[in-house]
């Protein structure tokens, strides 16, 4: 009996091990791939695109065969606009659920509560969407635009197509407008622009009573040189803003407002008929005629079973993100964080304009700069595009970081090198 309880103890125990074995197999089988978008809040309006994006991309990848011949598995969390949930679900993205890399965040806000989280656990994170520069993280990708790709260029559009003299820089209060606003309050006076000609204001995340402030717009309008609004107004205040706008009858050959947070999803729940003119400045749009375009707008369409579902920017920089990630992870052969920043730099990917989108240095994409008039559909006639731009990372205007750059190649592996001293500064931001 004792012999017969050791083997059936045996027995038991292959068994167990076997099943094990074959657990962790099907989990090798598989590289999960973290979304942290938010699905609730006041960012739910442009961020829950961004999710339904990396989900098509992860399918179609798999119809391709996976990545090194496993299956990629998307893990969604919901950080509901809250900025320190962002961090606590990164987190749980990396720590118990292992993925591989993460595609999120959309404010600035977001982004900086989770970068230590990234640094710390040394995982990475590709950020989709335009910021305001001034950091660099080895564990971050900033695939959105830097301000010289975005913001500069929009102002020297308004300044030499429309004569523009006086501005209002109009944005939510939180980082990304205001770092924006005080680096393009420098560029405009070393310009020439007085500072009485400059005015700059903020309202909370999900504002709504806009007319006040739209009132004092107007009114700074009226002192007889051509004004513009430079909005760095995020998420669903956006759509009450417009709307006043429009009742107080501020048009765009009056007094033109370009915007850096407002595309395509964001306009598909407006009137755009009294915003036809006004500008935004991206660096894609779905109206871009590009037969990879055609084929990018096609495959959403059919993903989403909604022929009305518009195409924006962001979209795009999570296109080009994946892609390049996936390229870097094939090139590494392997989804080792510190053997893909290796192979990463450098990798060309197609864009949604024709060209191509090259990972640099300082963990930035090189970019087009496109301007688009808002039309009566809501989709943008595009009245500029410029060549390919790479993204600054420390701005040229800023007296702390005009001496600044980021190389995170070996050696010298570093987010805020200053060349003057020849110094890197720390931990990179």
């Amino acid at each position: 009996m004792a012999f017969k309880a050791k083997l059936g103890g045996a027995l038991l125990a292959a068994v167990m091990s076997t099943t094990a074995l074959s657990g962790a197999y099907a989990a090798d089988d598989t590289i999960k791939v973290g979304v942290l978008h938010s699905l609730s809040g006041t960012m739910a309006i442009s961020e829950t695109t961004l999710k339904d994006v990396m989900l098509m991309l992860i399918e179609e990848q798999n119809k391709k065969g996976g990545l090194l011949g496993k299956k990629l598995e998307a893990v969604v969390v919901d950080p509901a606009s809250d900025w320190p949930l962002f961090a606590e679900k990164a987190r749980q993205l990396i720590s118990q659920d292992k993925v591989a890399a993460v595609f999120g965040c959309w404010t600035s806000s977001s982004r900086k509560s989770v970068l230590p989280v990234f640094e710390e656990l040394n995982s990475i994170l590709f950020y989709p969407v335009q910021y305001e520069g001034e950091e660099s993280s080895r564990n971050i990708f900033y695939t959105g635009a830097a301000p010289n790709q975005q913001a500069i260029p929009a102002v020297d559009y308004l300044a030499d197509n429309e004569g523009v003299k006086r501005w209002v820089l109009e944005g939510t209060d939180y980082v990304y407008p205001q770092t924006t606003n005080k680096i393009l309050k420098a560029y405009l006076m070393s310009k020439g622009v007085a500072e009485s000609d400059i005015l700059i204001n903020y309202t909370p995340f999900g504002f709504s009573d806009w007319q006040t402030e739209v009132s004092k717009i107007k009114s700074f309008g009226s002192a007889g040189k051509k004004t513009a609004v430079v909005s760095t107004i995020n998420g669903d205040a956006n759509v009450p803003f417009y709307k006043e706008l429009g009742n107080q009858g501020i048009k765009a050959k009056d007094i033109p407002v370009v915007a850096f947070s407002v595309g395509e999803e964001e306009l598909a729940g407006l009137d755009t008929k009294p915003l036809v003119g006004h500008l935004a400045a991206w660096n894609y749009f779905q109206s871009v005629d590009a037969p990879i375009n055609a084929e990018f707008i096609k495959e959403w369409k059919t993903f989403t079973k909604n022929p009305k579902r518009v195409t924006n920017d962001p979209m795009e920089a999570a296109y080009i993100g994946f892609n390049a990630w996936v390229k870097a992870v094939e090139a590494a052969g392997t989804t080792k964080t510190d053997a893909v920043l290796d192979a990463i730099i450098g990798v060309s990917v197609p864009n949604l304009s024709g060209g191509y989108a090259t990972v640099m240095p300082n963990h930035h994409i090189t970019k087009p700069v496109l301007i688009g008039e808002i039309q009566a559909d809501g989709q943008f006639d595009i009245v500029q595009q410029t060549a390919q731009v790479v993204g600054d990372e420390w701005s040229d205007y800023l007296p702390d970081s005009k001496n600044l750059i980021s190389d995170w190649r070996k050696p010298m592996s570093c987010g805020n090198f200053n060349v003057a001293s020849g110094k890197c500064g720390g931990k990179g931001m």
